[in-house]
């Protein structure tokens, strides 16, 4: 039975045109499972299809281009064939009672021609300052291309058709990825943008080209069907942010009249400031991905700290790791059930059902 403590998190809400029956949220999760041209498996609706008891599923990153391929085995959704197998994945979820949205994402700098057979391209000519996996082990980065304004307006153009394209597979609707040290996020960073045009030097310009992006896929299959990620502050992919505070409420300000479904706020504690102001700004639904409680397999460490983002502000909440371990997490968190524990990490990204399909949900669940 549901607690007096955790009621709100289990309450339905509203995402743009969709009825959600709770809070939870899948957040999207790179498993490296599509087939090697980006096509999706039947593996993957198998896994999405398990986890249909989320309110909303936000699948993984799928590219909206060749060139804007990360690593190996990332599903894409820029040709028929990945139409076609993200619609078995879409209708495999609804028929199991689930909605689900696509992330969009383009790699920029966090490519390798090893795994895109291309140069990656960024906004500045700045490489990744890591190796990057590739099918035949990691390597080291490579010099990324700098977009020049024609294949800037190129790439916004990709996003559109790409949204096109998952409106056709069955999605309910796309979020654009600008976190995590991607494209969109390189942009916004003044370590990877070091452009002297109108895409580069002050915020003004640095949040032009994800504002761009976000209303060219809004133009293409409507605002009420188009989210946005953010990661304030994520230093992940060599990111190096010195404006946080200021960057974010300026492209945050830039978005909120365009009457977008959500705006996904990555890893962000109860208490923090700029979560007070974003909330502040942001006229719609805000999605949280707790900083604290994504590892852990106590339930109600989990419930807890998203009750504190709930009170905070946020109106649902994105889990990633622990959808990833427990197919039934719903149910879990409910009744207070501990949580699987995730496998070793590197069967996240092997390929396989190992560590994919074959976590156990409770057995009067799964009766």
């Amino acid at each position: 039975m549901t607690t007096t403590a955790s009621a709100h998190l289990f309450t339905p809400a509203r995402l743009g045109d969709l009825d959600v029956p709770h809070r939870l949220v899948m957040a999207p999760l790179t498993r490296n499972r599509a087939a090697a041209d980006g096509t999706p498996t039947d593996l993957m609706a198998t896994y999405y299809t398990q986890r249909a008891g989320a309110g909303l599923i936000i699948a993984e990153a799928a590219t909206p281009s060749p060139v804007g391929q990360t690593y190996p085995n990332i599903p894409g959704i820029h040709r028929d064939e990945h139409i076609a197998g993200w619609r078995r994945v879409t209708e495999a979820v609804a028929g199991a009672g689930g909605r689900m949205f696509l992330q969009l994402q383009h790699g920029g700098r966090v490519g390798h021609p090893d795994n895109s057979g291309l140069i990656p391209v960024a906004p500045s000519p700045i490489p990744l300052p890591e190796t990057i996996h590739t099918p035949s082990g990691r390597r080291e980065a490579v010099i990324p291309e700098e977009l020049t304004t024609e294949e800037i307006q190129r790439t916004v153009a990709d996003f559109a058709a790409a949204a096109r394209n998952a409106i056709a597979a069955g999605f309910a609707g796309v979020e654009v990825h600008s976190a995590n040290g991607y494209l969109l996020h390189q942009f916004l960073a003044g370590n990877t943008n070091r452009r002297g045009d109108a895409y580069g030097g002050p915020i003004a310009n640095r949040i032009r080209f994800t504002v761009e992006v976000v209303a060219a896929v809004a133009a293409a299959i409507g605002p009420d069907r188009v989210g946005l990620r953010i990661s304030p502050a994520n230093p992940v992919n060599g990111i190096d942010e010195d404006d946080t505070a200021d960057l974010y409420p300026a492209l945050v300000t830039a978005l909120a009249d365009r009457g977008l479904a959500y705006l996904h706020i990555v890893r962000v504690d109860a208490d923090d400031p700029l979560l007070r102001r974003l909330r502040d700004i942001w006229p719609g639904v805000l999605i949280a991905n707790p900083a604290k409680s994504g590892d852990s397999r106590d339930p109600a460490a989990i419930v807890a700290e998203a009750e504190d983002l709930l009170a905070a502000g946020a109106d649902l909440i994105a889990l990633g790791r622990a959808f990833l371990a427990n197919p039934d997490l719903v149910r879990r968190l409910r009744i207070g059930a501990q949580l699987n524990e995730i496998r070793e990490a590197r069967l996240m990204y092997v390929g396989g059902p190992q560590g994919y399909t074959d976590y156990p949900a409770l057995p009067d669940a799964a009766a």
